[in-house]
C-alpha cells in the first residue's frame, strides 16, 4: 500500500513537473475561445530531440468556421492542425513541433493561424531554452522573489486592441523544498493573474496567466503591476514590498468597420517623420517640433504620446479636421542622457485606421 503511495506521488510530482500549458481558456473573438496563446517548454535538452505542443481552439458561436491555414516563423517548426469545419462546441487542436536542433540558446517561435471567422490572423509563441546540459532551478529563474524564481519581474504582455484582452503565459519556480501557494494583491485594474498547477509544487514549476483588459481610458503603453503573496505573505527588499509588473500597448479597434469607412477615416500626413537636433551639450533641453497635415475624411487626434525617455513632455495636440495641418513638440530633457548618438522614439496612438500606431524619430548627438 505504501509502495502504491509512493508511486501515485512520484508520478503527481512528475505531472506537475512538466511545462504543460494549463491556463484557462483565452478568448479571441466573441465566437472563439483558445486554451493558450503562448506555449513555453521551460529548458530543454539538446539531446532530447524534438519537441511538440498543442494548442486547442473552440468554436463558441452558431456558424461553422474552418481553420484553413497555420504557417511558423521558420523551418525548424512544423505544424498539423484540424482540417474540417468546427461547428458550434467542436474543438481543433493546432499541433506544432520544434526540431530542438538549433543550437544551445533561447527560443521564441511564432505560429500564425489564419481562421475564416476571423479578420486577422491569429499570433501563437513557442518558446523555450535549449541547452547542454541541465540548470537548476535557481539558475534557470534568476529574478528572485522570497522563494518564488521568474526569469524576469517585468512581463511583456504585447499589443491589445480596444474591447479585447491578451494574456502572456510563463513559467515560475518555486525554489523552496515545500509547497508554495502563490496569490496577489493590490492587483491594478484591468489586471488578471492566474497560476496552475497553485500551490507550485516544490522545486517544481507552475504556469503564471497574466492577462491585460483593454480600457478606454489606457492608451498606448502602459505598466500594470500586482504584489504576490507567498503563502500568505509579502516579501520585501531594502524596506520596499516587491512586486510583479506587466506592460501592455492598447490601441484603437477597428474590426468593426467596412472598406468604405475605413477610407471615410483619418490619414496622418507628416512633414517629417525625423527631428534632427544636431550636436549639442548633455542637459540641454530639446524641443522637437513636428508638423501634419491631415488628408483623411474626417478628424484626426492623437489619443497617447509615449516617447522611450525617462523624462519627457510634449504640448497639447489639437485635433486636425481633414485638409487642416497642426503642430506639436515633445520636449526631452537630457541631463541624465549618455553622449554619443541619441535617437528616440516618440510613438503616436491615434484613430486612423490607416495609421492606428505613428512612430516619429529624435535624432543628434550628445557632447
Amino acid at each position: 500500500m505504501k509502495n502504491a503511495i509512493y508511486f501515485i506521488l512520484a508520478v503527481t510530482a512528475l505531472l506537475y513537473a512538466t511545462p504543460a500549458a494549463l491556463n484557462a481558456q483565452v478568448k479571441i473573438s466573441p465566437s472563439l475561445e483558445i486554451d493558450k496563446t503562448t506555449y513555453d517548454f521551460g529548458d530543454i535538452l539538446l539531446d532530447s530531440g524534438p519537441v511538440s505542443c498543442d494548442y486547442t481552439i473552440t468554436n463558441t458561436g452558431d456558424d461553422p468556421c474552418v481553420i484553413y491555414n497555420v504557417t511558423t516563423s521558420c523551418g525548424c517548426t512544423d505544424a498539423e492542425w484540424t482540417r474540417q469545419p468546427l461547428k458550434k462546441g467542436e474543438q481543433g487542436k493546432i499541433s506544432i513541433t520544434y526540431s530542438n536542433d538549433e543550437g544551445p540558446y533561447p527560443f521564441d517561435k511564432s505560429i500564425t493561424v489564419y481562421i475564416s471567422s476571423l479578420k486577422k490572423p491569429l499570433i501563437l509563441k513557442l518558446k523555450g531554452i535549449s541547452i547542454e546540459k541541465k540548470r537548476p532551478l535557481e539558475v534557470q529563474y534568476p529574478a528572485h522573489i522570497g522563494s518564488l524564481g521568474l526569469k524576469e519581474t517585468y512581463i511583456k504582455v504585447g499589443n491589445l486592441e480596444q474591447g479585447k484582452s491578451k494574456t502572456e503565459t510563463v513559467l515560475v519556480a518555486n525554489l523552496s523544498s515545500s509547497p508554495l501557494h502563490l496569490d496577489f494583491k493590490d492587483v491594478e485594474d484591468n489586471l488578471d493573474i492566474t497560476v496552475t498547477p497553485n500551490p507550485i509544487p516544490a522545486k517544481s514549476t507552475s504556469e503564471m496567466a497574466i492577462t491585460v483588459n483593454a480600457d478606454r481610458g489606457k492608451w498606448g503603453r502602459n505598466n500594470y503591476q500586482a504584489t504576490p503573496l507567498l503563502n500568505g505573505k509579502t516579501v520585501t527588499d531594502a524596506g520596499s514590498t516587491r512586486k510583479i509588473s506587466a506592460w501592455a500597448f492598447t490601441k484603437e479597434n477597428f474590426d468593426n468597420l467596412t472598406e468604405d469607412e475605413i477610407g471615410q477615416g483619418s490619414m496622418p500626413r507628416f512633414q517629417s517623420s525625423t527631428f534632427d537636433f544636431g550636436k549639442v551639450k548633455v542637459g540641454t533641453g530639446i524641443h522637437a517640433t513636428f508638423t501634419l497635415k491631415n488628408e483623411g475624411k474626417s478628424c484626426f487626434c492623437i489619443y497617447k504620446v509615449d516617447v522611450d525617455a525617462c523624462c519627457y513632455s510634449h504640448s497639447d495636440i489639437p485635433a486636425a479636421d481633414p485638409g487642416e495641418e497642426v503642430s506639436f513638440r515633445v520636449h526631452l530633457d537630457t541631463k541624465d542622457m549618455p553622449k554619443g548618438e541619441c535617437l528616440k522614439i516618440v510613438t503616436l496612438t491615434t484613430n486612423s485606421p490607416l495609421r492606428p500606431i505613428v512612430n516619429l524619430f529624435i535624432s543628434g548627438v550628445l557632447e
